[in-house]
């Protein structure tokens, strides 16, 4: 194995698995106790099938250390900074977080997770999403994550593009095709470095991701190097993918209407936001173009609605402001929260985020960068004030990513001709990215042959019922969303996920990254999570 960097480490952190009680009350049930009672197991989370190490990649180069705040084994990872080419006075680096798979059965695949922003760390989604270590806000600790995605494959997020997170240098680009050369540079490095030639690569990621993914995957495509850029799927789940204009502001008030009963508006603004609905040409837009199969031909362009006066026709922040009145610790990730706000480890991303006195931002602690062989002192932000498209003049925001989104201009219709191993998701309690606005935006691309999907999507998805070893780190199952599959794309929704869907649904994620995979065959499937030796029933009973 090839090492080229002196931040590079091996993580290793062992230590007591957190056991499992009840967090109810007692007595609270005094009739019928709740199904995720019956199916919490009576002894610690440890599966034997998952616990041998990935040791080929420990060598006499790399060093253990502890993760703080960190009491249980999370595995063997590697973390630090690579360059984004192979020229030798190359200073911009990317900082990267690599976990081995804790699965024997593990092929020679890696699977990259990106988050968005743009400008949004990936240690975000690390931390609450889909890593071994889940710390969710609002909590006072992180606990043992049964979902994480290591157990299926090599895990490795990245904070891309330079400007983010603990990342080095200044940014150079203004648009994707720039952003996903560089991160090829980058991921050769990585290639290089792991020692991972001719290995399987799928590329993951949510929200601004959705324009990342798909051009990264462009790239690796056309770069046409297995040995380095074998790409082999994507996923992305609530991803901005189109025109803003049809992804968010069309379909806002139908989603409000949708949801009234939850929201609770009061008639005399909704009046006045369907009027105003129908004025931005929004409601004749819907129905005659938001239609399943969709009518032929490319859909028109709105008007930008920041060029109405006064951007009345932002319908999206009209309605999100109406909202924020009646809740005032509305969250536009996910619905259905109230006051008050919870604190997060990962700080504040904006006003509506609650900061104690005294809280200390977790990838800011000292402790934690030497940890990870970050640049000791950087001032980590979950989303950076860096304008990552600036090139070079971070402060000037009339500059900004120019590219279209990937469904707009082919990018993403070419990675699924390549891949046929595609897939999208929504969590259909996400107000920022809602379920209609993503399949509007995917019924104006046309992929193998045929435009857009042909029916809307019912099929009914399944997540496999299981036992629950870590009160902590929930998953639901049974009937957790819809999905269709057309042509290479698959497209689900999770019903109570928001926009971070694999923190809020732990369960249908880890179903899709068995499906991107190739370990199960599609959402319909009741077969065990493939990590696990038995059946839950559901009934209380587990079958070997």
């Amino acid at each position: 194995m090839r090492f080229g960097l002196t931040f590079l480490s091996t993580l290793l952190c062992a230590g007591a698995v957190l056991g499992a009680s009840s967090p109810h009350k007692r007595g609270v049930f005094h009739k019928v106790r709740p199904q995720v009672e019956r199916r919490v197991a009576n002894e610690p989370f440890k599966n034997p099938e998952l616990q041998k190490r990935a040791s080929r990649w420990l060598t006499d180069k790399t060093q253990g250390i502890g993760i703080p705040e960190v009491p249980f084994d999370i595995g063997e990872s590697y973390a630090g900074l690579l360059p984004i080419s192979d020229d030798p006075n190359e200073t911009r680096k990317l900082f990267f977080w690599f976990f081995p798979s804790t699965n024997s059965g593990c092929g020679e695949d890696v699977t990259i997770w990106l988050n968005g922003g743009p400008g949004c760390s990936s240690l975000s989604g690390l931390l609450t999403e889909n890593s071994p270590i889940s710390w969710q806000a609002g909590t006072l600790a992180p606990v043992q994550n049964p979902y994480s995605w290591t157990n299926l494959t090599n895990m490795l997020w990245v904070e891309q593009p330079v400007g983010v997170g603990y990342s080095q240098g200044i940014p150079n680009i203004t648009n994707e095709a720039e952003l996903g050369n560089e991160f090829r540079g980058f991921y050769k490095s990585f290639v290089d470095t792991f020692d991972v030639h001719s290995w399987k690569v799928y590329i993951t990621g949510e929200s601004y991701a959705g324009f990342y993914v798909p051009y990264i995957a462009d790239s690796f495509i056309t770069a046409n190097d297995t040995d380095y850029f074998n790409l082999a799927g994507i996923s992305i789940n609530d991803p901005i993918i189109g025109d803003e204009t049809m992804q968010q502001m069309v379909v806002a008030l139908p989603y409000v209407e949708y949801w009234q009963n939850l929201l609770y508006l009061n008639e005399t603004f909704m009046e006045q936001m369907r009027k105003r609905q129908a004025e931005c040409n929004y409601t004749d837009y819907l129905d005659t173009y938001f239609k399943f199969p969709p009518p032929p031909g490319k859909v028109p362009v709105l008007p930008d609605p920041y060029d109405s006066p006064n951007a009345t026709c932002d319908m999206l922040d009209n309605l999100y402001a109406g909202i924020l009145e009646a809740n005032p610790c509305f969250n536009i990730y996910h619905i259905t929260e109230t006051c008050p706000h919870p604190y997060s480890q990962l700080g504040i991303i904006n006003t509506g985020d609650y900061q104690p006195p005294g809280a200390e931002v977790y990838f800011n602690r000292t402790d934690v960068q030497e940890a990870l062989h970050a640049v000791v002192g950087t001032n980590w932000m979950q989303c950076t004030d860096v304008n990552v498209f600036g090139k070079g003049n971070n402060t000037d925001y009339t500059l900004r990513d120019r590219s279209l989104g990937p469904a707009q201009d082919g990018v993403l219709e070419r990675v699924i001709e390549y891949t046929n191993n595609t897939i999208i998701g929504s969590g259909d309690l996400d107000f920022l990215l809602s379920t209609n606005g993503t399949l509007f935006a995917i019924q104006n691309m046309t992929w193998n042959g045929v435009q857009g999907l042909q029916a809307y999507p019912s099929t009914p998805l399944y997540a496999p019922y299981h036992p629950e070893y870590n009160l902590g780190a929930l998953a639901g199952a049974g009937i957790q969303g819809v999905w269709t599959h057309e042509r290479g794309l698959t497209f689900y929704t999770a019903h109570l996920a928001g926009h971070e869907l694999p923190g809020y649904t732990p369960g249908v994620a880890y179903r899709m990254m068995e499906i991107l995979l190739g370990k199960v065959k599609d959402f319909s499937s009741t077969e065990s999570f493939t990590t696990q030796s038995g059946n839950y029933t559901g009934n209380g009973t587990i079958y070997r």
